[in-house]
């Protein structure tokens, strides 16, 4: 029986380059003979978060513009618009972060289907997902009522496991020397290794086929 190839999926919830892998990464979470388990670095959680502003709005529709013409992914005026030209909201992955780990606690089969729905909310359908109000609105929409729960009164359980995953991915990066998301790591150990990100932005039945060889 051949051996299941392990990869760890770094991401950040607010990181257009992980909305542009996302097609890929859910690809390779439908082989049966490979394993993803996905890690948010908490990239723009916490102390990395800040005001949206001219400057990275301008910087971010730039990258994202290149992303579209690599992977297809909309990027849409309704984004543009109301997120990057907005002037009231903040670039803060934490409550995505927060909501995904709740999901893990009690639906981890839907993580992905979270992540996925989170980035749509903000890059085709211009919505806040900084915001802790429109995080909630996705979970009820998607009926993940105890998540939903949980996110809406954080206990310590949730706390301890969200900066306890956070901080894997973190030491994960660290290791590699990865420098931002999304970063994907091939096996576990000491034999463990980088996939090139630009792998990541392909014709997914190619990466298939070199983890497979590897």
């Amino acid at each position: 029986m051949p051996k299941t190839i392990q990869l760890t999926y770094i991401f950040d919830p607010l990181c257009g380059w992980c909305y542009g892998a996302s097609p890929v990464i859910e690809k390779l979470m439908q082989q049966d003979d490979i394993a993803v388990t996905a890690m948010p670095s908490g990239l723009f959680a916490g102390t990395g978060a800040f005001p949206m502003n001219a400057g990275f709005a301008a910087n971010a529709w730039e990258a994202d513009q290149r992303i579209r013409h690599l992977t297809g992914q909309e990027f849409s005026e309704a984004y543009r618009k109301n997120v990057l030209e907005g002037k009231t909201g903040r670039v803060d992955s934490g409550p995505a972060t927060l909501a995904l780990t709740a999901v893990h606690l009690t639906a981890p089969d839907r993580e992905f289907e979270t992540l996925k729905a989170i980035q749509h909310a903000r890059y085709a359908d211009g919505r806040d997902n900084g915001d802790p109000v429109v995080i909630a609105d996705i979970l009820s929409e998607l009926s993940l009522d105890a998540a939903a729960a949980r996110f809406a009164s954080p206990d310590e359980e949730l706390k301890v496991l969200n900066e306890s995953r956070i901080e894997q991915a973190r030491a994960q990066m660290r290791r590699f020397g990865a420098r931002g998301v999304p970063t994907l790591v091939l096996g576990e150990g000491a034999d463990a290794r980088i996939v090139r990100s630009d792998a990541l932005y392909g014709r997914n039945n190619d990466l298939i086929a070199s983890l497979r060889a590897d």
